[in-house]
This record gives C-alpha cells, structure tokens and sequence, in this order.
C-alpha cells in the first residue's frame, strides 16, 4: 500500500518537472492543482461533516435530505439561464465571481451556534444552503467551460488525473484530521472550528481560480457553444430550445440508459440522509470513527480507480457499471445490518471499491452508447471531473 500512494505522488511530481509541457500552461495547471487540494481539504471537513453537525443537532431524514436537495433544485432551473448569462460575459471572471459568492455562504455557518438554538440552527443551515446554490450553478457551469478553454485537449486527461489523485488525497487527511479535531474539541466549538477551515480552503481555492485563464476566446467560444447556440436562436428560436434541452435524444433507444441510471441515482439519492442518521443515532458513532470511515471509502476510490482501466479492458464499461450498480445497491442493506464501527469501517472499503467501478465506468459506458447522430450536436464543454 505503501508503494501506491507513493507512485501518484512521484507522478505529480514529474509531471510538474516536465519539459514539455509549454510555459504559457504550466501556470494554469498549477492553479488548476492548487485549486482541487484546497477543494479537497474543505470537502473533506465542513462539506463532509456538515450532515453530521445537522444530526447531532437532532435534524430529521427530511431536514438532511434538503441539504442535498436544494443546490440539485437550484441547479434544475438555473442551468440552462445560467449558461445564457455566461456566454455574454468573460469566462474566467465569471467562475471566480461565482465561486466567491458561493463559498461566503462557508463563513456563515461559523457563528449559528451563537445565534440561534438547535433548530433555528437546522434550517439557518438549510436556508443559507440555499442561497449558496444560485451562484454555485454558475460555478458548475462555467468551470468546464473555463477548464476546456485553459486546458489543451492533449493536455486534459493528464490533468484531470492528477486532479483526481490530488483531491482523494486531500480529502482523505482533511477527513482523518477533522475527525481527531471534533473528538478533542467540545461540541459545538469543534465544529465552529472545522467551519472555520473549510472557510479557509473555499476562500484558497477561489484565490487560484482567480489565475486560471482561458487562452484564446475563440476557443472559448467553441468550447461553449456561443457560436452555435446564437446562430440557431436567429434562425429559429423554437428549434434553439429543442437543441438546449435535447428533447432528439428520447427518440433514440438511448432514452432507456437514462432511465436507468436515472432510477439508480434516484435510489441512491433517497437513502443518503439515512446513512449520516444511522451512524450518529443508531450505531452512536465517534466523529473520529466517521471521519475514519471516510478516509477508508475515498482510499479505497483511489486505489480502485488504478485498477479501472484494467477491469475495463477486460469486461467493458457496460458489465462493468452494471456489476457496479448491483453492488452499490449492498451498501443501504449492509448498512442497516451493521451493529458497530468495525462494521462502518468494513462497508466503507468495499463501499469505496465498488463506487470507483461505478464513478469510472458508467461516465464511459453513456459516452460509449451515444448515437452517432446526437453525438455530434452534444452541447460543448459539458465534460464533468
């Protein structure tokens, strides 16, 4: 184990030292790099513990659940505006912008056990959540834009690796540290505290957002789709829509895979406020055992991830994400089997193993099933990490 985590690390670091890499991008790998550890760190600990926090102050499956409901809310009626918005205006001012507005939402969370009781605290939390999801959809829209166009296409897997392995990395310490700082720390100053970090890391990973720069905004403008989406307005703004919301692809027999993987993440998103239920009510687990289980999932992710490739090679990205799916589907069983953390710790391993077939393949196998006659027109710059 020892050597692997070794490896990606000697691989940053060659990667850094490169000669080949051109010196006009090197600089905004760099920031990109910077920009996804910090990222990590504040995943890794407010993001992380948010959920817990909510429970222990006694928030119900419903109150958790809008947490992570409200940004996807957001994000389902903001989108398609947003991306409007952002094709009149300067790509890289508009990430930052987006971000910084987003993550202040971070800081706010630090004074809530001064003001208010438990309850008011709950949904505080919720309402400022909320808030934060309007700029942030300008954020998730824009960053792949901004990213295609700071980034050359020669360039991107390599960076995106990196990127990835960077932030497992970082989430993973941030997850151990947090957890030993919340057992040493009385409630709820520990949390104000890992508030007050992950505060620390959105505002740091906003600065480097701020350097990273679109080359040319000619490629800018074909990443997003400016170009296409403006002409076809002109001529006919029916048709624009149809284009912007896809509505060809449900006359393909592409439509079943979406509702699949729909019905698979609609499950998956419907027991998630149970988990964070389970550990702190039902099984009275630690924030050191939670921060640990963590840990264990998203380096059992990482280890996974190597071994993608190969897998895929052998059994192809349909098996692959269909074996995944199945076993994701273990993990709500397992859980409510589950009597103490030893048992938290063994389903975040394989948890982690089988998430890193599903997170990898499922991606490919939608690329790999796209009809040829759609694949062509897919709105630009729409890559996720």
């Amino acid at each position: 184990m020892r050597l692997i985590i070794i490896n990606p690390m000697l691989s940053i670091r060659r990667f850094f030292n490169n000669p080949a890499i051109p010196q006009e991008y090197r600089r905004n790998f760099i920031h990109l790099y910077f920009d996804i550890a910090w990222f990590g760190i504040l995943s890794g600990s407010a993001i992380n513990f948010l959920n817990v926090y909510a429970a222990r102050l006694g928030a119900s499956g419903f109150q958790i659940g809008l947490f992570t409901a409200m940004p996807a809310v957001v994000s389902l009626f903001l989108s398609i505006p947003t991306g409007n918005w952002l094709q009149k205006r300067p790509i890289g001012k508009s990430v930052f912008w987006s971000a910084a507005l987003s993550r202040i939402g971070y800081f706010l969370w630090i004074p809530l056990p001064w003001l208010f009781g438990n309850q008011g605290q709950i949904w505080a939390l919720a309402i400022i959540t909320l808030a934060m999801g309007i700029p942030m959809c300008g954020l998730n829209v824009g960053f792949n834009a901004l990213y295609a166009a700071a980034v050359p296409a020669e360039w991107r897997a390599s960076v995106v690796g990196i990127r990835n392995v960077v932030q497992s990395l970082t989430f993973i310490l941030s997850s151990l540290g947090t957890g030993f700082i919340l057992n040493h720390l009385t409630f709820p100053i520990g949390y104000q505290v890992i508030f007050g970090i992950g505060f620390l890391s959105a505002a740091m990973s906003t600065f480097h957002l701020f350097f990273v720069r679109p080359h040319t905004d000619s490629s800018l403008a074909a990443v997003s789709g400016l170009k296409t989406v403006s002409n076809s307005k002109e001529e006919n703004p029916r048709s624009s829509w149809q284009f912007i919301l896809r509505l060809d692809i449900w006359r393909t027999p592409y439509w079943k895979i979406l509702l699949v993987l729909l019905g698979f993440h609609l499950a998956q998103n419907l027991a998630l406020p149970l988990f964070t239920l389970s550990t702190v009510n039902t099984l009275h687990l630690t924030d050191a055992n939670i921060g640990l289980g963590t840990a264990l999932f998203y380096l059992t992710v990482l280890l996974g991830s190597t071994q993608l490739s190969r897998l895929e090679s052998k059994v192809g990205h349909h098996k692959l994400t269909g074996w995944g799916v199945a076993g994701m589907s273990i993990y709500p069983i397992a859980m409510a089997l589950s009597h103490n953390a030893f048992d938290y710790y063994l389903l975040s391993i394989v948890g982690g193993f089988v998430w890193a077939m599903v997170a990898g393949a499922y991606a490919n196998y939608l690329l790999e099933r796209i009809p040829e006659e759609t694949a062509i027109r897919t709105w630009p710059g729409t890559t996720s990490f």
